[in-house]
């Protein structure tokens, strides 16, 4: 589905966020010395790499992930069945074998896809992979109220005939065999040619289903990779150490260079880019790039500047527009908010051209055949007066009205973008209150939660979106199609609800011309925005900051950040 590029994809590593060829840089520290190329490439070992996060995890279980970040920081101690390649630019978007040996072997018209593992394969306590370790974790990712934040591809596309979770179920998941200790097959309930990008996804990291501990197993993941967890105190901080019953042998992706990680949690976010910039921190782990106070001291200083960063991304930072909140359930009312949306402020609360360019539409330019067209258009981005108040009578609400803004608390820039709104709406009577909610809660209890959203008016709920893959529908299918939506919350798709836009996903899906099949995505994109459930704010750019210290450092074009997987820090 949505794929016959995808051979070609995976030969030539089509890019994702628009980074250039990979290649080897200088040691020297320069201006995006990262982007594109590797920086300070050495193989030395040793030494301790310390990051940040200004919240917490969704959950430091793979099946319970699903922050960029998350999947990128998971490969220091799982190893999934594929993976994106370690390697700068383009390169970084190639899938490539880890657990598996090769990728997925299609049959049945692309229903059926096998996998081998390979032998000697360990986990932390000893015990040697099999291909039932990688069926068991994929089994408990589905369960999706034990684990309401992982992805649901595995859910929408197995052929489960009713099983739902190991911990209710008592009979065996028939959509996965196992013929042997290194054997997986993968039975779908319909076609799917780019099911190897199911594959890379952190929930087909092996889990032991004796050692399994459900909701509880995020305070010691059993470790399959070069590292394993050391301390780990939930919502304050964690180490990996590294993991002596790893085998470089059985690893061709990791060199795992570093001896240890230490990672702090929920710390403020301009305290992280002080830390930064003084040399106490090596990344803030979450790849969004430092806040406005230190963008402007960064750009400032050429010194400082020679450790920045600032590659395109396949993001989307946006505000849902919640059609469960009256009187957004009326298409006049959503479209009031479009028009009266000043985009240059929302520009402005990411630091201006450095933090991204402003967004008209939903497709990022650099997923293929994304094409730019703007059906709320207003001089200089500043937003309409005229026209949302033409769509204010239109939907009965001539003097606006009252709502709810939601974004996520450790996020400055979020707070920025929601004041922002505030001012721009208020020009045409729509009252907005500010609500902030925690990160790592932010999808599963709340603005992800359509009855939480729904009973607490939250009519606009600030976002943001990077694609799975570059490609149509690794970008748009967890954002827009409305059957994904879980009442248990853990949603991506925060209110998009069209019939119309299903279908044309369903059609896409199975269209196997590529310029055909990108049309199709144009359409959706189209679509969307004549609902105006989507108010876009600006495609992504972040000024990523990196310690001098740090070696074989690069953007990964397929994870938007540096590639922790592979980078080194001098002793």
């Amino acid at each position: 589905m949505a794929a016959v590029a995808v051979a070609a994809t995976l030969a030539t590593g089509l890019t994702a966020c628009g980074g250039s060829g990979g290649g080897q840089g200088s040691g020297a520290d320069s201006f995006n010395a990262a982007v594109g190329k590797v920086h300070n490439a050495s193989d030395a070992k040793g030494g301790t790499v310390r990051l940040a996060n200004s919240g917490d995890w969704d959950s430091l279980d793979p099946a319970d992930s699903y922050y960029s970040y998350e999947w990128d920081f998971a490969r220091l101690f799982g190893r999934s069945l594929l993976t994106f390649a370690a390697a700068p630019g383009q390169g970084g978007t190639k899938l490539v074998p880890d657990l598996a040996t090769d990728l997925g072997k299609p049959s049945d018209d692309d229903k059926t896809w096998t996998y081998h593992i390979r032998t000697g394969v360990k986990f932390e306590d000893g015990v040697t992979v099999t291909s039932k370790d990688v069926k068991y974790a994929v089994e408990r990712s589905l369960d999706k109220t034990v684990f309401p934040d992982g992805p649901t591809y595995f859910n929408d596309y197995l052929d489960l005939q009713g099983y739902t979770s190991p911990y209710k179920d008592k009979g065996d998941l028939k959509a996965i065999e196992t013929p042997d200790d290194t054997t997986i097959v993968f039975h779908l309930s319909r076609p799917f040619a780019s099911f190897d990008y199911f594959a890379m996804l952190p929930s087909t990291m092996p889990v032991e289903q004796a050692k399994d501990t459900g909701s509880e197993y995020k305070k010691h993941v059993l470790s399959t990779g070069p590292y394993k967890f050391g301390e780990n105190t939930l919502g304050k901080s964690f180490t990996l150490v590294r993991n002596d019953q790893w085998d470089q042998k059985t690893d061709p992706i990791r060199k795992a260079l570093p001896d240890s990680f230490q990672v702090s949690l929920n710390v403020n976010a301009d305290d992280i880019d002080q830390r930064l910039m003084a040399g106490d921190l090596e990344f803030d782990v979450t790849g969004v790039g430092v806040q406005a106070a230190a963008q402007g001291k960064i750009l400032a200083d050429q010194k400082l500047k020679g450790s920045a960063d600032n590659p395109t991304e396949a993001r989307l930072w946006y505000t849902a527009i919640n059609g469960d909140v009256a009187p957004l359930d009326n298409v006049h009312c959503r479209k009031a908010v479009e028009y009266a949306a000043d985009r240059a402020s929302y520009q402005a609360a990411y630091g201006g051209s450095i933090g991204g360019d402003v967004a008209t539409n939903l497709l990022p330019p650099v997923i293929p055949g994304a094409k730019a067209f703007d059906p709320y258009p207003s001089a200089d981005h500043a937003g309409d007066v005229d026209k949302a108040k033409q769509e204010l009578s239109a939907c009965n609400q001539p003097d606006g009205f009252s709502t709810n803004i939601s974004y996520r608390a450790e996020r400055p820039r979020e707070k920025a973008t929601a004041e922002s709104l505030q001012q721009s709406l208020a020009k045409v009577g729509i009252k907005l209150t500010i609500k902030p909610y925690p990160q790592n809660d932010y999808g599963k209890l709340y603005a992800g939660k359509p009855d939480f959203a729904k009973n607490n008016s939250l009519g606009l709920m600030v976002y943001g979106w990077q694609a799975d893959w570059p490609e149509g529908f690794g970008y748009f299918s967890q954002i827009v199609d409305s059957r994904v939506i879980r009442s248990s919350g853990g949603n991506s798709n925060l209110g998009v609800k069209d019939p119309e836009v299903d279908q044309l996903i369903d059609k896409a899906s199975v269209t196997e011309d590529a310029t055909a099949r990108e049309q199709l995505w144009g359409q959706v994109d189209q679509r969307v925005m004549d609902d105006a459930y989507i108010l876009p704010g600006l495609v992504a750019k972040s000024l990523l900051y990196r310690s001098s210290k740090v070696t074989n450092v690069f953007v990964s074009d397929g994870y938007g950040m540096y590639d922790y997987a592979a980078i080194g820090i001098k002793q």
